[in-house]
């Protein structure tokens, strides 16, 4: 459907994929609302668009990505591609910030650096929805269960931790918050996944998130924890 006022996105992300699977696609557009209405009531279908190959009716843009065997977006399925993008995303920001900081790639700032940015994106995840956020959180966190509010707070308290760690300042207070989430988190999941055999999603890229609670949450969570007792640690060092 193309009009003043609309151009429909699946129609064109649907006449794309199928020129990438190697198709002459012929481009019938609905140029009015009420050439849509009459589209579907002759072919009984309840969206637009609708493809066809020869004379077999395949469907709209999701039918046509089964049709060719792809994944389907929007399928809920157990999935670690949120986590990965968030943690690449954090490495690849600490090396910039240790280039333009220290003339250099590698460090022990950078290994900060890492774990201090990763804080901050995975607590703007959960914070874009704090609702289902806390939501989630409540399937596992042991002092969520006991401490309702505790779920809203995490969030900024992660953040939190993570914006004064990347600064470098304030680690009095930024490591103790660190600590305390940390292994309250890891207590947590430990319990609910290995010793309580539950199968849980992970609320730790936000509540709308499909990761599966296990290894990669509680590996987050001791991450903190040793960020927590190495802040006060390299301050004293120093």
């Amino acid at each position: 459907m193309v009009t003043d006022e609309h151009v429909c996105p699946f129609g064109l992300k649907t006449k794309d994929l199928l020129e990438r699977q190697g198709f002459d696609v012929k481009d019938h557009r609905l140029e009015t609302r009420e050439q849509a209405d009459d589209f579907k009531r002759e072919y009984q279908v309840e969206t637009t668009p609708q493809v066809f190959i020869g004379d077999k009716r395949i469907g709209g843009y999701e039918e046509v990505r089964k049709h060719f065997g792809l994944d389907v977006p929007g399928e809920k399925e157990v999935s670690y591609r949120p986590i990965v993008a968030i943690f690449s995303t954090a490495f690849l920001m600490a090396l910039a910030v240790a280039w333009a900081a220290l003339d250099t790639l590698w460090s022990i700032r950078t290994l900060e650096w890492f774990v201090a940015i990763s804080m901050c994106l995975l607590g703007l995840q959960k914070l874009k929805d704090l609702e289902s956020f806390s939501t989630m959180f409540l399937n596992y966190d042991l002092l969520a269960q006991r401490q309702v509010r505790y779920g809203y707070v995490y969030p900024f308290a992660e953040t939190l931790a993570g914006i004064l760690m990347l600064a470098g300042m304030l680690v009095w207070l930024a490591a103790p918050v660190a600590l305390f989430i940390g292994i309250v988190g890891a207590i947590s999941v430990f319990k609910a996944v290995y010793i309580d055999k539950r199968e849980l999603k992970c609320a730790c890229a936000g509540g709308d998130s499909d990761v599966p609670l296990g290894f990669v949450s509680l590996t987050e969570n001791l991450i903190m924890i040793l960020m927590g007792l190495w802040m006060p640690i390299r301050m004293y060092l120093l």
